[in-house]
């Protein structure tokens, strides 16, 4: 069928009849094959029971089926748990393969909001918060230093120094 032809909606409809009459006639012939295999198994595993015999053989029968039982019961109960023990397992690896793929993170969008904006899409519409940062801040005055250095002569300033210097030399 080339791109350009598309199937009419009646022709559609028939086939979809034909594919669901063939899938009903196969899940008929599983079920018939299921119950064969089952009388099958039956037949094979567990023959009818010869009930012809005085009490005590009977007996002896009810012990045979009881110990069967119990022995199946085993089986299945050991199998239940290695089920278990599996379905712990295959949830564990899932988890660590999420783990090593690691979580996938959406790019994100750039959405001009006011703080205020923000808070009240956050905490809903009924809190009313402003968010006035410059309001909060506190008001810090600026001290100005005044120094008052004069300018004196510069000469006497190297003299001072010079008497200090012959004091470690004297030393």
């Amino acid at each position: 069928m080339s791109e350009g032809k598309k199937m009419t909606s009646s022709r559609r409809h028939h086939l979809k009849s034909l594919m669901l009459q063939i899938a009903a006639g196969w899940l008929e012939q599983e079920k018939k094959d299921i119950e064969e295999a089952k009388a099958n198994h039956m037949a094979e595993n567990c023959p009818a029971p010869d009930l012809s015999g005085d009490q005590a053989a009977l007996m002896e029968l009810c012990k045979k089926i009881y110990s069967a039982i119990d022995k199946i019961d085993e089986e299945r109960y050991d199998a239940e748990a290695k089920v278990t023990k599996a379905d712990k397992e295959i949830e564990d690896l899932k988890l660590k393969v999420v783990e090593l793929a690691g979580v996938k993170k959406p790019a994100l969008k750039k959405v001009r909001m006011s703080a205020d904006a923000m808070l009240q899409a956050l905490l809903g519409g009924k809190h009313k918060v402003t968010m006035d940062l410059r309001a909060n801040l506190k008001q810090v005055k600026k001290e100005v230093k005044e120094e008052n250095v004069e300018a004196g002569d510069w000469r006497k300033n190297i003299e001072d120094k010079a008497d200090r210097k012959k004091m470690f030399e004297t030393s």
